[in-house]
């Protein structure tokens, strides 16, 4: 379902704008519907009125509560149940976070990744999205909402604009507290600055070899790691937020010192953020995270080289929380038909 069906219902039940946007307001706020000082008696249209407990219920069964995996770090990853009986993931994420997923399974095939191995089974509607944010409020307070989970959100760009624009103003998260993660694809850097609501944009790099990026993203757009960063680089300082840099370090593969040269070289001077993100071991693969102190010292170098570097914790390391792995243990499909995928650095 997308919001913009939820309007044309709302709308041929007689409702104007300022009544459609108080509907999606309280829903992705997850706030009763008869909240506010104005009781929808005295605000609403008969006809909406009467069709709210029914719409309601209908927007709950968006985004269902499977199972719920509580961190030791604060964070909580959440199976979520879409209406047709498919599953996504969402984590709640320590300092009121929230990570959204776009897509059931990817199409980009990540090799380190556990959420491209059946390739896409399906795009998420603007309104599955949003209701994973409805879902999330009902069990803390959501003020930061990172498009970092399953699925790419370039593949799935129109919901994922309609999204983003719905949590931009009746959703009440500020402009730059929405993220949008991406592999990296030209319609993102021409649609995004042309929207109502600019987010924050967050680029997965993960490697500056060209050759290795093809390996560890296979399928995703053919985009040498200098023209991505150029690209970021123009829409940070269209929109005056840094460009968050994501970088998945997997040990023996990008944490050697050519990368660290080449990260240099590609982000100095930038308006630019380089997120450090150790790699979320999966059993299954033969991909390994590399110990923190390993870790520490790169984050330390890049500083040192004047390249604005955090060191994350991969929330949720006790409940895995790699992205995907969640939903692969619940449908217990075997990966051991992607273990020898891992490239050669």
């Amino acid at each position: 379902m997308r919001i913009e069906h939820i309007r044309e219902r709302l709308r041929a039940l007689g409702a104007k704008p300022v009544h459609e946007q108080r509907v999606l307001r309280l829903w992705s706020q997850a706030l009763p519907q008869d909240s506010g000082r104005r009781k929808p008696e005295d605000f609403l249209p008969l006809p909406v009125r009467e069709a709210l407990p029914a719409l309601t219920e209908e927007l709950k069964g968006l985004a269902r509560l499977r199972s719920e995996h509580p961190g030791e770090d604060g964070s909580a990853r959440l199976l979520v149940e879409l209406n047709d009986g498919q599953t996504v993931e969402s984590v709640l994420l320590p300092r009121d976070g929230l990570c959204v997923s776009t897509q059931v399974g990817c199409a980009v095939g990540c090799v380190f990744c556990m959420t491209g191995r059946d390739g896409l089974l399906r795009q998420l509607g603007s309104a599955e999205i949003v209701a994973q944010v409805a879902l999330a409020r009902t069990k803390r307070v959501v003020k930061k909402v990172v498009f970092m989970g399953m699925g790419e959100p370039a593949h799935n760009l129109d919901n994922a604009m309609e999204a983003i624009e719905l949590l931009g103003t009746a959703g009440a998260l500020g402009h730059k507290n929405i993220v949008f993660s991406t592999v990296g694809d030209e319609r993102v850097f021409e649609r995004l600055p042309l929207g109502p609501v600019k987010p924050a944009l967050a680029l997965s790099l993960h490697t500056t070899r060209p050759d290795l990026r093809v390996k560890l993203l296979p399928r995703a757009p053919r985009i040498d790691p200098q023209d991505l960063v150029e690209a970021g680089e123009r829409y940070a300082r269209a929109t005056g937020y840094p460009i968050q840099y994501q970088w998945t370090l997997i040990e023996g593969v990008n944490d050697n010192e050519e990368e660290i040269e080449g990260i240099v070289r590609l982000l100095k001077g930038k308006y630019a953020l380089m997120n450090m993100i150790p790699y979320n071991t999966v059993a299954d693969l033969e991909f390994r995270r590399p110990s923190w102190e390993r870790a520490a010292e790169i984050a330390r170098t890049l500083h040192r080289r004047g390249i604005l570097t955090k060191l994350r914790q991969s929330a949720g390391q006790d409940v895995d929380a790699g992205c995907g792995q969640l939903r692969a243990r619940e449908v217990r499909v075997p990966v051991s038909r992607i273990a020898s995928r891992r490239p050669s650095p």
